[in-house]
């Protein structure tokens, strides 16, 4: 059910009117000595509009009014302020105003099976005053429980760590996992009215059962990745020395003598501890 607007007459005139009319109707029983059938129509009046006042409601700024008579759809306002429509319009009132809430903390399997525990910060707005009241039984509660199921799916779709180059992870590629959890949800709220103007991951770890491993397995993993760029940038150093030590003919070596020197030079760049030098005051040989 699509919302559609109708209108609403001012509330305030309307006040000031069926005050007058009461008062009016209610001077006219002693000042004409009414009696009898002639007293039924100032008491007549007196009820008419004190029923009219019933159609008064207040709207307030990002609110409006979902009309309904016995039970069909009427409209909605949106006017701000004091507002009037018929008296037997049921009146439901929703707020608009931009709302935001933080799931609570869910364990679940992320794509190689590991459990991790994982919440979002869902920022919502109603924008379809019918949809949110007629198409489901409490919107709000509906919003709630389907963010924690969208946070589930999404959250399977994906590794923890990048394992690939390229590969999108929970914790390396924070915007593309935000957008795709703000898409979950605005196809699932769609029916609702409602839309989603913002999802983030708000916390985001390993279970507590595993976490030890997995920090474990994460400073391996840096510690690999390290001695990768040492022994690189070593390679390249000794490249160079032996480059430089036959441009410049500073000493001629054989195969065998470079391989001593690049086996100590590989030493000297790539060990953890400062090298103690040896001093060689014979021949070569």
């Amino acid at each position: 059910m699509k919302e559609k607007p109708v209108s609403s007459l001012p509330g305030i005139p309307m006040l000031l009117v069926l005050i007058l009319v009461v008062a009016g109707a209610a001077w006219m029983i002693p000042a004409g000595n009414l009696g009898g059938p002639a007293l039924l129509v100032p008491i007549s009046i007196i009820v008419i509009a004190s029923l009219c006042l019933l159609g008064l409601y207040m709207v307030e700024p990002n609110q409006s009014a979902v009309l309904s008579l016995f039970g069909k759809y009427v409209g909605t306002v949106k006017d701000n302020g004091l507002r009037w429509n018929n008296p037997f319009y049921s009146k439901k009132k929703v707020s608009q105003r931009v709302r935001n809430f933080e799931s609570g903390k869910l364990k679940v399997n992320e794509l190689d099976g590991s459990p991790i525990e994982i919440a979002a910060v869902i920022v919502w707005q109603v924008v379809d005053s019918a949809e949110a009241v007629y198409n489901v039984d409490d919107y709000e509660s509906f919003v709630h429980i389907q963010a924690e199921s969208a946070l589930r799916t999404m959250a399977t779709s994906y590794p923890y760590d990048q394992h690939e180059d390229g590969q999108v992870a929970l914790r390396s590629h924070a915007q593309e996992i935000s957008q795709h959890l703000k898409d979950e949800l605005a196809e699932r709220l769609a029916d609702a009215g409602v839309q989603v103007l913002d999802a983030r991951i708000s916390h985001l770890a390993y279970a507590p059962e595993i976490a030890q491993a997995m920090l474990q397995r994460q400073q391996a993993n840096a510690i690999i990745a390290a001695r990768t760029r040492i022994v690189a940038g070593a390679v390249g150093m000794v490249e160079m020395a032996l480059a430089e030590l036959q441009k410049n003919g500073v000493v001629q070596l054989d195969e065998e003598r470079k391989a001593q020197m690049v086996s100590n030079l590989l030493v000297v760049l790539c060990g953890e501890r400062s090298t103690q030098p040896i001093v060689n005051t014979g021949s070569l040989y």
